[in-house]
């Protein structure tokens, strides 16, 4: 059905060369001023992916996010207090 997809930062030394990424995968942000751009690719050929982004020379650093890797969902372990304040 879908394709599993990795998300990266891509740190890069040069923003007007940088707009060249969506080549290699979903261009989802692209920071000027911090210089860095988040992108998606999928799973099976983002290995080799990386290693061709890395050979660019405006490339400074490749770095996966954790981001599906976080836990999002949470539990309360805190009890209800509001059937104290009750009439």
């Amino acid at each position: 059905m879908f394709a599993e997809r990795t998300g990266y930062i891509v740190w890069f030394s040069d923003s007007k060369a940088a707009r060249g990424l969506d080549k290699y995968g979903t261009l989802h942000y692209l920071s000027r001023k911090m210089h860095y751009a988040v992108m998606y690719m999928n799973a099976e050929v983002a290995e080799e992916t990386v290693r061709n982004l890395q050979r660019l020379p405006f490339v400074r650093k490749v770095e996966r996010s954790y981001r599906n890797e976080i836990k999002t969902e949470y539990e309360k372990n805190v009890p209800d207090k509001t059937r104290f304040y009750g009439l």
